[in-house]
């Protein structure tokens, strides 16, 4: 049924709060039907290290070792290292760790999904996933996941899927499986590869024998994919799509009737199983909304229509490509979602000039029962990244169990973890100091997989290159509103 304007005027407080700061951060308010708060007029130290507000856990303290600068009274443990670490069968760690998600494991462990986004043939990397017998999608293609398992300081790592290209990110499940995304549309007999690519697999950390024979879930479309999630009361999937020219989009998956959710269920789903649709967007006035990047104002609220997609496996013409202009809205490099609050939390990690309006990022807030998406964050562009200060490039995100949300920076210069509060303070949690360039030169690797330990204690991070899984642990605390 399509959400009408008069629906939509009556059901929504439209009032436009918040500004735009061009290189500063944006405000954020992370319960569903707040208005963001505009207090992001103060010095950078003010700003991202308050000190009489309480906001964050101070200044970061450079590290020795070189690795990550922490707050005062914080700690991080390496738990994996491309190259350096091994896995139970004996091959190194792969490289270019991405998308990660946690799971209560046996005897008190932690699991850990970690994707691998490799892209290509496997040749163009010293380290690809190892092909495991059984686990194997395509032998020709280099990415997958491993699943590392962490209990009382013992870790231990094995795959979790192989042969499969570019697992960027993904998304945990309800029912405790991760769902992992292929970002890329290769078809057989490009860049190397001998089947179809872009899809998205299931993969199970608690039963090794439930990823065997890995199949792709093709009714969840072919294209590139970035995350997902899951609507647990309503069964609904939602996918972001990172790509341009034209740029990407956000999907919706609707199961069929009859239909229900559990482990391994998804892989045997017809081809053309459920609704694939995009999503169209339009203002308080009843106008159609070409591109997310239109939003220039933190609280702005669009309504949603849902558009069926032609041909979800692009068998001709790659699905964002399948609709014209005036057709849906599109977004510039849709990355990280996360379910909480009773919607998805979604990243439009930048905009440059294939996209009306220029921003370096956003993270909006879709309400399935109202049918509305409600932009939290705006980050204005940063003039010089590489000054540390101001943040930029969010990509993977996650709800923190001490209130607001976690962010990683897939942006210019230097690279951070950072929170942000439920009125809209931010603060920095880590930054890198891996610089794979020169002093003259640095080059700091983003951010991935960004996500908690099962009792909260742990923030897990990944920095991609060189490749290395970080655990956080420090004197948490719930962070004011």
């Amino acid at each position: 049924m399509s959400l009408t304007r008069r629906d939509f005027t009556g059901r929504s407080a439209l009032t436009g709060a918040g500004v735009v700061l061009a290189g500063t951060v944006g405000a954020l308010a992370t319960a569903p039907n707040a208005l963001a708060s505009t207090e992001t007029d103060s010095t950078s130290e003010e700003r991202h290290c308050p000190h009489g507000g309480g906001v964050g856990y101070g200044p970061l303290v450079p590290d020795v070792d070189g690795i990550l600068a922490l707050p005062a009274g914080f700690s991080y443990r390496v738990i994996t290292y491309t190259g350096r670490t091994r896995l139970e069968s004996g091959e190194f760690t792969p490289g270019k760790p991405d998308g990660t998600a946690t799971f209560d494991g046996p005897r008190g462990a932690t699991l850990l999904v970690n994707n691998h986004e490799l892209k290509g043939p496997r040749a163009d990397f010293d380290h690809p996933v190892p092909l495991t017998e059984g686990h194997v999608y395509d032998p020709a293609a280099s990415g997958g996941c491993t699943v590392v398992e962490v209990r009382h300081g013992h870790v231990a790592a094995w795959v979790g899927i192989a042969g499969t290209s570019t697992n960027c990110a993904g998304g945990r499940t309800p029912w405790d499986t991760w769902l992992t995304c292929e970002e890329t549309e290769d078809r057989a007999g490009q860049n190397g590869m001998t089947l179809d690519h872009g899809y998205v697999f299931e993969v199970d950390p608690l039963d090794r024998r439930a990823n065997h024979d890995p199949r792709p879930v093709k009714a969840l479309g072919r294209y590139s994919h970035e995350a997902v999630v899951v609507d647990p009361r309503r069964g609904h999937l939602y996918l972001t799509e990172d790509a341009q020219s034209p740029n990407g989009l956000l999907y919706r998956w609707t199961p069929p009737a009859g239909f229900h959710h559990g482990r391994g269920r998804l892989r045997h789903l017809a081809d053309d199983a459920g609704v694939l649709q995009a999503f169209r967007c339009f203002d308080s006035g009843g106008r159609f909304v070409d591109d997310l990047s239109r939003a220039t104002r933190t609280g702005t609220v669009y309504g949603v229509d849902w558009v069926n997609v032609p041909d979800r496996d692009a068998r001709r013409t790659a699905v964002r490509k399948q609709f014209t202009d005036g057709q849906v809205t599109r977004a510039r490099k849709l990355e990280g979602m996360w379910w909480a609050d009773g919607g998805t939390y979604i990243v439009s990690s930048f905009a440059r000039e294939e996209s009306p309006v220029q921003h370096d990022g956003q993270v909006w807030f879709y309400d399935p029962v109202r049918r509305t998406l409600t932009l939290r964050v705006l980050l204005g562009v940063n003039p010089d990244p590489s000054v540390d200060g101001a943040f930029d490039g969010p990509d993977n995100i996650t709800v923190s169990p001490y209130g607001g949300l976690v962010i990683a920076e897939d942006g210019e210069g230097i690279q951070h973890l950072f929170g942000a509060t439920d009125s809209g303070r931010t603060y920095p949690i880590a930054r890198n100091e891996m610089n794979n360039g020169t002093a003259e030169e640095p080059d700091c690797s983003e951010f991935t997989g960004v996500t908690f330990s099962p009792d909260g204690r742990t923030l897990y991070a990944n920095i991609q290159r060189p490749g290395v899984m970080l655990a956080i642990t420090g004197p948490w605390k719930r962070q004011p509103r």
